[in-house]
């Protein structure tokens, strides 16, 4: 196993080489001048050079490139060519709420996808099951930012149920531990605080789990019906399991393996629907902050955003990959 894991992350430094050439000429593709968006359109074309020259961008881009690798190889993704911040102090302030959304995204997904997928899969061809599958296909064909809108609508601005954007209340505030709002107000011991986030982060992290939740609950119900034609459960329902220990312990447990691998592949999908939904919600993450640097042509934000999110994109897979051991005790790496 420890060989396994050293080789997969010895695979990993090419993988994110070849993001890192993606997103540093793929940025550089886009239409429109940052040191002009900086310092606006009738800027005088000396200012315009001189800035450009300090910034470094007027040399050639492949030693732009070399550059810049050179300093994420120190640690340093550069600095905003509009605020003229270090992109690393902004990463650390923007990317646990960010975190703090997948995350919850993620457990409401998993929870009520493979929930469903098991009823479904359980009560095959009823009307529990002709109901959910036929939610869960239009849950895959709908956009997330009309769901998003439409919600903000329903139960932000109409019922006011829920509060359309920001983290916490405007005349609330927490001491900052560790970025993740629903620690620091743990760590305070305010039990107010705590349930204030919470009700912040709920309707973004449920439209965002939206994203993986009509997946794994039509691969969940495919993938039990196929594990419940085997023998082994009704060899164990033939010796008098009771139904649940037969569903629970035989059934679910041999079913997860390609849950598990799209939940780790589908991860992508929560990062990327991160930016719609953080803009949407006028939540302060990575996503909000990688959309706004796209339109003002921020490369340095942009490529360390980017290279960031794939980085956790490829360990997640790798912990998936790892999980595959205990889900099947047939599986051994060598």
């Amino acid at each position: 196993m420890a060989q396994y894991i050293i080789r997969r992350l010895l695979a990993l430094i090419p993988v994110l080489f070849g993001v890192s050439l993606v997103v540093f000429f793929l940025i550089r593709m886009i239409p429109g001048d940052p040191v002009v968006v900086m310092l606006g359109e009738k800027a005088r074309l000396e200012d315009v050079e001189r800035v450009r020259h300090e910034m470094g961008l007027d040399r050639p881009v492949y030693i732009q490139y070399f550059e810049w690798m050179g300093r994420i190889l120190r640690g340093d993704l550069g600095k905003s060519i509009i605020g003229y911040t270090p992109v690393i102090d902004e990463l650390k302030q923007r990317l646990p709420g960010t975190i703090e959304m997948v995350i919850v995204g993620l457990i409401i997904g998993v929870t009520v996808g493979v929930g469903i997928g098991i009823i479904s899969a359980i009560k095959q061809n009823s009307w529990i099951d002709i109901g959910t599958m036929f939610a869960a296909l239009i849950g895959v064909s709908m956009p997330i930012y009309w769901l998003a809108l439409m919600l903000i609508y329903a139960l932000a601005v109409n019922r006011k149920i829920f509060p359309p954007s920001a983290r916490l209340d405007v005349d609330l505030t927490v001491v900052r531990h560790t970025g993740f709002m629903l620690v620091d107000t743990l760590l305070m011991g305010d039990l107010k605080l705590f349930a204030n986030a919470v009700w912040h982060l709920i309707l973004p992290s449920a439209v965002l789990s939206t994203t993986i939740m009509p997946i794994l609950a039509r691969l969940t119900r495919s993938s039990m019906l196929e594990v419940m034609r085997q023998d082994y459960v009704r060899t164990a329902r033939a010796k008098g399991v009771t139904e649940q220990i037969v569903i629970i312990r035989h059934a679910l447990k041999n079913a997860l393996l390609p849950v598990v691998t799209v939940i780790g592949l589908q991860l992508g999908g929560l990062l990327g629907g991160a930016i719609l939904t953080e803009t949407i919600f006028s939540w302060p993450g990575m996503g909000l902050w990688t959309y706004r640097a796209i339109l003002a042509r921020d490369y340095p934000i942009v490529q360390g955003a980017v290279l960031v999110s794939a980085t956790i994109y490829v360990f997640v897979n790798l912990i998936v990959d790892i999980s595959y051991a205990y889900l099947d005790p047939r599986i051994r790496y060598r």
